[in-house]
């Protein structure tokens, strides 16, 4: 009895911190819905603001996922059940949007995004992931869990347990990965596409967490990580905006260029 009591308030703080970011997906479907409505006509404005939610969104749902999961580090199972869950989440409420500057490039460097529509999601991202930083702070300062300290997103948590070659080779794989799934489960239908895409995304965590946070998304880290890349800039460049991009650039040479390439060559020398 005396053991279920000492874990009460334990349960109550990660009931709260649950409930608050079910509250901000709810908000920001809320605001979604209000977006459709009123900016249909104005593509630009429209495109805008999705992906700012979006973005918004999942960089306060991911600093909420993160204090939770630094919580219990030595029992990894519930928080990859969390990050599995609001995956899912966010795949079926965020459907359109990107929330990724490397999925914006893959689609422009693809031909399916016009450069004004990619530069216009990249400013709504950037400034989604700074806002996102600001909300935080301020829901924190409430204190409506003793986890809730508003000096966490002023001070730089580095994430990065390896040196900078084994780092950027992590983000890379982590992006090539995601976003050749991305690109090549379009024709899966959705509500397996969204579990396939969660399952991978959480594996991917459980895989590079302990070793870069394996975030493989330059909005979401400048988000997470912001007093970092104040403090050290040109290494979480590298690790976490250049990385990612390079794995994206991997992706597309390898899928548009090289692979084609090499099946061709091998049609002509069955052929001869």
């Amino acid at each position: 009895m005396t053991a279920l009591r000492d874990l009460w308030p334990e349960v109550q703080d990660t009931c709260t911190s649950l409930g608050l970011m079910l509250l901000l997906v709810l908000f920001m479907g809320l605001a979604r819905v209000v977006t459709r409505l009123q900016l249909h006509r104005f593509m630009m404005a429209h495109t805008f603001v999705l992906e700012f939610l979006a973005t918004f969104q999942l960089c306060c749902c991911t600093h909420e996922l993160q204090l939770l999961s630094e919580q219990e580090p030595t029992h990894p199972t519930w928080p990859l059940t969390l990050i599995y869950f609001f995956s899912l989440v966010h795949g079926l409420t965020l459907v359109g949007t990107s929330s990724n500057p490397c999925g914006v490039m893959m689609q422009m460097l693809l031909g399916g995004m016009s450069p004004e529509t990619g530069a216009i999601r990249l400013l709504a991202q950037l400034i989604g992931a700074l806002c996102s930083r600001y909300c935080i702070s301020a829901l924190w300062s409430l204190g409506l869990t003793k986890y809730h300290l508003n000096e966490r997103t002023f001070i730089c948590r580095n994430p990065i347990q390896v040196d900078l070659p084994k780092a950027v080779i992590t983000e890379a794989i982590c992006s090539f990965i995601f976003h050749s799934a991305l690109l090549h489960f379009q024709e899966i239908r959705t509500k397996l596409r969204i579990h396939l895409l969660a399952a991978l995304i959480t594996f991917l965590v459980y895989a590079g967490g302990s070793l870069t946070g394996a975030v493989f998304n330059p909005a979401l880290a400048l988000s997470l990580h912001f007093k970092c890349f104040d403090e050290a800039f040109l290494r979480f460049f590298i690790v976490y905006w250049l990385a990612p991009s390079l794995g994206i650039l991997l992706m597309i040479l390898m899928f548009s260029f090289f692979l084609p390439w090499l099946y061709n060559n091998h049609t002509i020398n069955k052929k001869e």
